[in-house]
């Protein structure tokens, strides 16, 4: 870590108006700290740098002899994983945490909408047609969440209010407030079966992608959903619309994306009992503001010599 009396190079990408600038400044006076609009502009400066907060492509990374520490300003920093990055000591933060209450929220929505078919009431409203109908609702029900990282924690709270029964799933056992069981992912078949619907809040790494195929979507009811808003690539794209098309499941909510931007061409647009959403369920100012502030706290850290906060783990990925 940098002795506050270093000078240090701390260079800035992202929307951080006047305000935020002059926080930062406030924070190490002692700093040269510049903004860049663009990506390129900052990479061209990146030689001096201590600090870099944005993203960094594996030529300037190279070019940082200096660098110690870089900071994502998303909250899974997937792109900034490349191999050189990975082996490199250059410390890695992210934003994670950020849009956990927006990814929960937005869950929140698609599990009711698909649970009481709230696309027909749409088409209805566009056809002026009154069309009442009995439909389900989410008191009694069980929902599955993988992953119990911020949005995986912050649904069980919400689901619970719901009256919802809360499983969870995740590499380890440890009791989390608002589930009623946590399962070990060897027991990934047993948990889906028991779900009327399963939310992928996990990140993608080595280890969770295509973690969701043929035998994982035929292990849940027929009449159960699937939901996700982390990262498409969890659940294999030709199993999970098999799963759709062929009836293993009663359908999904999907903000995530094995390939995005979803294209014009694919299949999932059409899928039946299906709802897409272009990965935007945590596009909201407060997200951008709590991640703002993770940096600005970390920068705090920085200065005063202590450990960082919302490290990733290169190898693990998150």
């Amino acid at each position: 870590m940098a002795d506050v009396n270093d000078k240090l190079r701390i260079l800035l990408t992202g929307e951080i108006d006047d305000k935020r600038f002059a926080e930062l400044q406030a924070i190490a006076p002692k700093a040269e700290m510049t903004f860049y609009d663009k990506q390129a502009d900052m990479e061209a400066a990146v030689e001096d740098a201590d600090i870099v907060a944005g993203q960094l492509s594996a030529g300037a990374l190279a070019r940082g002899k200096k660098l110690k520490w870089v900071h994502s300003w998303a909250a899974g920093p997937n792109t900034q994983l490349y191999p050189e990055f990975v082996a490199s000591p250059v410390v890695l933060t992210c934003s994670k945490g950020n849009g956990a209450i927006p990814l929960a929220e937005h869950a929140m929505m698609l599990m009711i909408m698909l649970n009481r078919n709230a696309m027909r009431w749409v088409e209805g409203q566009r056809n002026r047609k009154w069309d009442a109908f009995f439909h389900g609702e989410l008191n009694g029900l069980t929902v599955g969440i993988i992953g119990a990282g911020y949005s995986g924690v912050d649904l069980a709270l919400k689901a619970r209010a719901f009256h919802m029964r809360v499983l969870g799933l995740r590499r380890n056992q440890k009791p989390t407030a608002n589930f009623d069981r946590m399962y070990p992912r060897d027991q990934l078949h047993e948990f889906s079966g028991e779900c009327d619907f399963v939310v992928v809040t996990a990140p993608k790494t080595p280890e969770t992608t295509d973690m969701l195929g043929e035998a994982e979507f035929k292990a849940m009811k027929k009449t159960a959903y699937y939901v996700c808003f982390s990262c498409g690539g969890v659940a294999n794209d030709d199993a999970l619309y098999r799963a759709i098309t062929e009836g293993w499941i009663a359908g999904a909510g999907l903000d995530a994306h094995g390939v995005e931007p979803l294209p014009e061409g694919s299949p999932f647009w059409n899928a039946p009992n299906t709802i897409v959403t272009p990965h935007n369920g945590a596009t909201t100012l407060a997200t951008k503001a709590r991640g703002y502030q993770i940096f600005a706290d970390n920068l705090i850290r920085y200065v005063a010599g202590e450990p960082l906060i919302n490290i990733v783990d290169k190898h693990m990925g998150y």
